[in-house]
């Protein structure tokens, strides 16, 4: 039998709706809410708490927690571990010393309630900032932005997931529901091998029904990440024969490495370039007579010269899709490719372990109606499926296929992510504890088949 989970938007009351205001300025413009008597109270306590929600934010963005500063990342885990553990979760860090990385915040609630629908919440505690970059701060720039190393992606979503936490927690709303916190320290670098670093996500949605992801996403608040695109590494490495430069397509010389691996790449750009969906980027490449490769910092040096055929060409890139399929057939294209050589030319293509795709499946568009009808019942807009070229791999893929429905990008608005520029849009931090808070309460206590 599948598990009834009470969603039915017909047992709701409908009630006048009061402007609510906070030290964001932040006011809603509603004339008619959707909201029942718990629900209304769930927003008077998140407003309530916005205050700590923004000294939160300001903490952990205040902590330097790029991937491999481990201590930073470990300083930003203990932070949310402290606050879970203050709302009743069982709080465990999991030292990642086995996959290179600080390690995983994982905080769960179990609901006695033996049929309880059980929830897992993502997050990540890691930054693309190191230790020693100049961009290290939280800066309030105006009453709706500020500025901060990770402050969107994605410090403010960890805040998103404790807060609206804490509102139900606080009203005693969390008794029917099964909810299982996990703040990743690698996501912005992952540590491999990949079936140990992302071990804590996959046994959680083993374990779950639902998974919600708090990205920011396409850092649009009208859309919600009910597909994310795969990715994949890949490095393309090419050999020819060294000789004089004179002597470049002829029988016995051949074409030399850098023309065979120009070759490859148009070939992948006019076979692919067309499909839907999918994605390929080569973001570093090294050729000449000698060449070495840093793959861990992403640098290479080359020696060559004008009047010497090259001997060597390295390419770095990667492969973004849909689908599995879609995948498993790029691949195989790029690998029929690679085998026609030029003449005296030999290459080899290997794809490395990446994140899985999150499919854009009915059970998801599901999720995302029930969000949208959240938001549209607090007054704010409908929420659209997102478009997967717009935002980049997450977490949420490796818990995908392992759950019932799944949904991303509900975390903290902004911009700039991942450069110094980026910046937080403070009026959407209410508005998404809001939707967040409201949802869980709605799975937890109305009833749909899921299957």
């Amino acid at each position: 039998m599948p598990r009834l989970i009470d969603l039915s938007l017909s047992s709701l009351l409908v009630v006048a709706a009061l402007s609510l205001s906070s030290n964001l300025s932040y006011a809603k413009n509603l004339s008619v809410s959707k909201l029942d008597s718990n629900e209304e109270k769930i927003v008077q306590q998140v407003n309530a708490s916005l205050p700590l929600a923004m000294q939160e934010i300001e903490q952990a963005v205040n902590i330097n927690s790029g991937s491999m500063n481990l201590a930073g990342v470990e300083q930003v885990g203990q932070l949310a571990g402290k606050q879970l553990s203050a709302l009743g979760f069982d709080v465990q860090w999991l030292d990642g010393s086995a996959f290179n990385r600080a390690g995983h915040i994982v905080a769960t609630h179990k609901s006695q309630q033996p049929n309880a629908i059980k929830i897992l919440m993502i997050g990540h505690l890691d930054t693309v900032f190191a230790k020693h970059d100049d961009f290290q701060t939280f800066k309030r720039i105006s009453q709706t932005e500020a500025s901060g190393p990770g402050v969107a992606d994605m410090k403010g979503g960890n805040t998103i997931i404790i807060a609206a936490l804490r509102a139900l927690k606080t009203l005693g709303l969390l008794d029917n529901v099964s909810i299982q916190v996990v703040l990743t320290g690698d996501e912005e670098s992952s540590g491999r091998p990949l079936s140990l670093s992302k071990k804590a996500i996959v046994d959680g949605a083993i374990w779950a029904d639902i998974a919600l992801g708090f990205e920011n996403g396409d850092n649009n608040i009208a859309t919600g990440m009910a597909a994310r695109r795969g990715y994949v590494g890949w490095t393309l490495n090419v050999s020819g024969k060294a000789a004089h430069s004179s002597q470049i397509f002829s029988e016995q010389v051949g074409y030399g490495a850098i023309y065979e691996a120009a070759r490859i790449l148009e070939a992948f750009r006019i076979q692919l370039a067309s499909e839907k969906d999918l994605t390929f980027n080569p973001g570093l490449i090294v050729g000449g007579t000698k060449i070495e490769l840093d793959g861990a910092k992403s640098t290479g040096e080359a020696f060559g010269k004008s009047n010497v055929i090259a001997q060597h060409v390295t390419v770095k890139g990667d492969l973004r899709a849909l689908s599995n399929a879609q995948a498993e057939h790029a691949q195989q294209v790029m690998q029929t490719v690679v085998a026609k050589n030029l003449n005296q030319t030999t290459a080899e293509l290997v794809f490395e372990a990446g994140y899985p795709p999150m499919a854009l499946t009915a059970s998801n568009k599901r999720l995302l109606s029930l969000y949208s009808q959240v938001s549209q019942d607090l007054g704010y807009n409908e929420i659209r499926v997102a478009n997967p070229r717009n935002a980049g791999a997450a977490d949420i893929s490796f818990a995908a296929n392992h759950v019932v429905m799944s949904l991303d990008g509900l975390g903290l608005m902004g911009r700039g992510a991942h450069t110094k520029n980026e910046v937080a849009d403070l009026t959407s931090l209410p508005k998404n504890i809001e939707k967040t808070a409201i949802l869980i309460y709605r799975l937890a206590n109305r009833t749909i088949a899921i299957h």
